[in-house]
Order: structure tokens, then C-alpha cells, then sequence
């Protein structure tokens, strides 16, 4: 979920918290209006984004590295206001019995954080994902 989507997603739910408490036609319709044009809006975006990969690069969130061959990247944690703990219940619900097993740790752009464990990690997997900055 990009950030636009999450603002479609609260003026959305917003908009239709007012349809549904319209006392009059007039404010009932006035409120489907405007979500209609929200939808037109977020529509068009999409589009857009489909057709040109230099505005999706600017509307798209990155997937961003947490850990890498057993290692917590604290910087990176701090950029994406993961928290640690969230980071190793994570470890956890993938079955992640040690540390130094896990290869990497992505937060995707969905805001899904994937976990690649086990043996050796292909490079070929972590192509577009970043590394935080100091």
C-alpha cells in the first residue's frame, strides 16, 4: 500500500461515514460525489503509473532490508518505524530458529515484511531492495 492509497483509504471511510449520517439528499449525494471523484482520481494514478515507470518510481514505496546473514539492521528499523520486537515475532511466526539462519529480512512495498531463510540466498532475490542510510 503506497502512501496515496492510504489516504484514499481514510477519505474514503470518511466520505462514506458522512453519506451514511446525511440528513438530506442534497449532503447524502454531495458525499458519493465526491468519493466518486476519489475513485476517479486514484484511478488515474494507477493508470498513469502503469503507463510511465518514472512516476511509479515516485509514487512507490521500496522495499527496504531489515536483516541480512543473521544481522538486525537497527538503522533500517528506524527508518521504517519497525519495531524490533515486531521484527522478531516475524522470525518467529516463520519458524526461525536461529540468528544466523535467516538470509534476509525485506519490508515490501505492501508493507508485508517477507522472511528468506535457510540456505544459500540467490542475489538475484534482493534486486530493488534498499539498504538503509546512515
Amino acid at each position: 500500500m503506497t502512501n496515496f492509497d492510504f489516504v484514499i483509504t481514510v477519505a474514503s471511510g470518511s466520505l462514506l461515514a458522512g453519506a451514511a449520517q446525511a440528513s438530506t439528499w442534497t449532503v447524502f449525494s454531495q458525499a458519493l460525489l465526491a468519493l466518486a471523484a476519489i475513485f476517479a482520481v486514484q484511478w488515474a494514478i494507477a493508470r498513469i503509473g502503469k503507463e510511465s515507470d518514472t512516476f511509479e518510481q515516485v509514487i512507490q514505496n521500496e522495499p527496504i532490508l531489515l536483516m541480512r546473514d543473521g544481522v538486525i539492521d537497527e538503522r533500517a528499523l528506524g527508518r521504517t518505524r519497525v519495531a524490533r520486537s515486531d521484527l522478531i515475532a516475524k522470525l518467529r511466526e516463520a519458524n526461525v530458529l536461529r540468528f544466523s539462519a535467516v538470509r534476509a529480512v525485506v519490508l515490501e512495498t505492501t508493507g508485508d515484511i517477507a522472511m528468506l531463510h535457510g540456505g544459500q540466498l540467490e542475489v538475484d532475490l534482493l534486486e530493488g531492495v534498499q539498504r538503509a542510510k546512515s
